[in-house]
Parts: C-alpha cells; structure tokens; sequence
C-alpha cells in the first residue's frame, strides 16, 4: 500500500466516523446545555391555572354552566367605583379586539352583594351577564396564584374549566394575544 491510499482511507474513515458520532455529540453538547439554550421569554401573559379546576365539579350550581362559550371573568365584591368600571373597560374592549372571534367569547361580571348600577351597564356594556355567585367566588380565589395581585380577570374555556388568570394591571393587548391563541388551538365554543 501507498502513502496516498493509506491517506485516503484514513480520511475516508474520518468522514465516516464523523457522519455517526457527529450528531451523537451535537445532542449530547445540546442536551447538557439545559436552560442556556432555553428561550428567555414565555408564550403566555396570564397564569396558567394549574392544575385545571372543573367549575362544573367545584361549584355544580353556579349559573356560569349555561353558557357554552369561553368566559372572561371579572370578579369584585365592593361597590363597582372607578377602577371597577375601568376593568368592565378593559374586558369590553379586550373581547372587541378579538374580532371576528369575539362571539366566543362572553364578559361577565361577578359581584359581591351589592348590584351593579344596572343602568350604565345597559348603556356602556351592553351583552356583560352581571351574577351573585359567593360559591363561584370563593373557588376564584382560592384558584388566583399567590405571587399575582387580586383584583385580575379569569378566563373559563367553554367545558366549565378555569384556565387563566389575568393580573389587574396587564395590557389588554397581551390578554388578546393569550386569548386568540386559545381560540386559534381550540375549536370548541
């Protein structure tokens, strides 16, 4: 044998050898990076509430269960003042901005004991289902996480789960990009 094809099989067999435990490298490299190669950022802008309640199991007598669309909950038991009617805002206009996907979705305001003023309510937010619900309630927010501020909004998908939860303060465009992208991967409701 000659140099030259002695150099030629070697070299043959180095391209070989790097066909087979190239990869096998690469994932392992990969693989033992962990979290440096993670993205930073997370896909959704509320909480996933997990794990999933079923409102129909928790509270089987709330009327939330005659509605088969995906419900946008804001909760409050005081008298609805100004940061109240603001959040009524916020989720008219959060269920406007979904477009043509807005008739699958329904805005309901949970209040405490006192009713909310039925008038501006029929006037500025015409199709908000106003309800009395202390047992829906009290499974909202014992569900809401711990790190996140009260006061938020609750998204229930049209099974009687409770999914989302929305803090107070959130830019109603992330809450839209949350819900469209629930809506876009759900055909339900």
């Amino acid at each position: 044998m000659t140099d030259t094809t002695r150099r030629s099989g070697r070299v043959q067999f180095l391209i070989i050898a790097a066909v087979f435990f190239g990869p096998l490298l690469l994932a392992a490299w990969l693989y033992y990076q962990g979290d440096a190669l993670q993205p930073k950022s997370r896909a959704n802008h509320g909480a996933l509430l997990e794990p999933i309640v079923s409102l129909q199991d928790a509270v089987p007598e709330s009327p939330v269960h005659a509605h088969r669309l995906w419900l946008l909950v804001y909760p409050n038991d005081q008298a609805c003042d100004e940061r109240c009617l603001e959040s009524l805002y916020t989720i008219r206009q959060s269920r406007l901005m979904l477009g043509k996907e807005m008739d699958r979705v329904l805005r309901v305001f949970l209040h405490g004991d006192r009713p909310p003023d039925t008038l501006l309510l029929a006037d500025e937010h015409k199709g908000l289902i106003t309800l009395q619900d202390p047992a829906l309630r009290a499974v909202l927010d014992n569900k809401k996480p711990d790190a996140l501020e009260a006061g938020g909004y609750y998204l229930i998908d049209p099974h009687g789960n409770l999914v989302l939860y929305f803090s107070p303060d959130i830019d109603p465009r992330d809450m839209v990009d949350d819900i469209k992208r629930l809506l876009k991967l759900s055909r339900i409701g």
